[in-house]
């Protein structure tokens, strides 16, 4: 093989190897916490919930209706102050998000209440913090919000144009969600992107530890995928 030949296939190594280095970069000190194989760590309904090609799969249909909203509840360690990070997929109508620092609601198998960061297949919702079976939501895509107790959210900045913010969301593909939760403050990117941040502030509902959980939603139909599951302990 000549030099001219050689130079391409050692710029493609080149690349590759970049590639390598920044996704080990990325998710230093994360640990996998979902194998791609078995439920090991996780429980769930699974007349909703399977795993397909190294995915959670959660699936709502005609034959397979949904009375209440079920969570994959994560029940390996989680620290209090935490950073989780995955990858998901979404049918245009579906609605689903990630549970954290949630607890179990009394007498309903798998469900959860506490804060949410939300997904949805129409980007209407994606990147917001709801609180589920709570306080409702609490910071919108593009706010910035502070709780207080017994008060509406305190919106007291803006991180972006809730549109121009949609934009960077991808539809009907793979899109990566990333929390940071310390201390009172949370926040929710959406491929890198920061959509939303709260600081609670409300000495009575706010909540320092608690449950991971993925969720199905009820409705007519729906799917919804996660893959590479991540979670990172910090200080």
């Amino acid at each position: 093989m000549n030099t001219r030949c050689q130079i391409p296939i050692l710029f493609s190594m080149f690349l590759s190897m970049l590639s390598f280095v920044a996704d080990a970069q990325n998710n230093l000190g994360f640990r996998k916490i979902f194998n791609g194989k078995t439920f090991k760590n996780w429980e769930g309904d699974t007349s909703h919930w399977s795993i397909v090609d190294g995915s959670l799969v959660g699936v709502v249909s005609k034959e397979k209706p949904l009375k209440t909203n079920t969570f994959m509840i994560y029940r390996g360690n989680i620290p209090e102050n935490f950073e989780f990070k995955a990858e998901y997929r979404i049918s245009p109508e579906g609605n689903s998000g990630v549970q954290y620092r949630s607890e179990k609601v009394e007498n309903l198998a798998f469900a959860l209440k506490g804060y949410q960061a939300d997904i949805d297949g129409a980007n209407r919702y994606t990147g917001q913090n709801y609180e589920e079976r709570g306080r409702g939501f609490l910071a919108m895509r593009g706010e910035q919000s502070v709780l207080k107790e017994g008060q509406k959210p305190t919106i007291t900045g803006s991180l972006g144009n809730t549109d121009d913010l949609k934009a960077k969301i991808k539809q009907d593909d793979w899109n990566e969600i990333h929390i940071i939760a310390k201390g009172n403050h949370l926040r929710h990117y959406i491929n890198g992107v920061l959509m939303s941040e709260t600081t609670d502030e409300d000495p009575v509902k706010r909540k320092f530890n608690g449950l991971i959980g993925l969720q199905v939603h009820v409705m007519a139909k729906m799917k919804v995928e996660y893959r590479n599951i991540y979670l990172k302990k910090i200080k």
